[in-house]
């Protein structure tokens, strides 16, 4: 059997978008072969999220998670294309594992890149080409470090970028694409709402000196 290689793998996946893992198993259940692989990919039904995407998906589901603690909770809205699909166990599955994986990045407060406003994307490559490690580089060398710096910040803010917290050999997007794939209906993240206790509420601190020294003087 010829060598599973990273470059093999990378290859299936351009040509099936299934995720990185189904794709090596399929590799190595058919001995690397590519055609039969895709073949493997295509039966199970993860080959095909992909082409699905294009879909309509009206229906779906609003999941939440509470931490433990009861300290940041989790509102999210997952949609498919029929209510059939959305009380299914693989559909509902996934919606409490995105919920998790939302609570478990403070960070992210995107679905995907896309979304991000441009006045962000901006402010942020304002805030790079400010940074002292840049100062007298040339412009064109500096232009791509900053690419290369935001194109990464941007990815810590989006949640289909994020690894997926329960196998981070894929992210939450090949995840979504894998679900949708055996589900056979197209999949989409919508929109979510994170909530952390106490979160925009000002505490006022107290000074017990001045107020014991107030008291004292009264």
């Amino acid at each position: 059997m010829p060598e599973i290689t990273a470059k093999l793998v990378k290859e299936l996946r351009d040509k099936t978008s299934a995720g990185m893992m189904d794709c090596k198993k399929a590799l190595i259940e058919n001995k690397g072969d590519m055609d039969k692989s895709i073949e493997w990919l295509r039966q199970k039904g993860i080959a095909s999220a992909e082409k699905k995407s294009g879909r309509v998906a009206a229906e779906g589901a609003v999941g939440s998670y509470i931490h433990t603690g009861s300290r940041v909770g989790v509102l999210l809205e997952l949609n498919c294309e029929t209510d059939f699909v959305a009380r299914g166990d693989l559909f509902q599955g996934l919606l409490r594992d995105l919920s998790m994986q939302v609570a478990a990045c403070p960070n992210v407060e995107y679905v995907s890149v896309d979304q991000i406003p441009e006045a962000i994307c901006s402010k942020e490559k304002e805030i790079e080409m400010g940074r002292d490690d840049l100062s007298g580089k040339p412009d064109q060398i500096k232009a791509k470090i900053v690419e290369g710096r935001i194109g990464k910040r941007l990815k810590e803010m989006a949640l289909l970028e994020q690894p997926f917290i329960k196998d981070s050999s894929i992210n939450v997007e090949e995840l979504v694409k894998q679900v949708a794939g055996k589900i056979g209906e197209n999949v989409k993240v919508r929109r979510f709402t994170r909530y952390t206790l106490g979160e925009g509420i000002e505490v006022q601190g107290t000074d017990f000196a001045e107020e014991v020294a107030s008291m004292t003087s009264a």
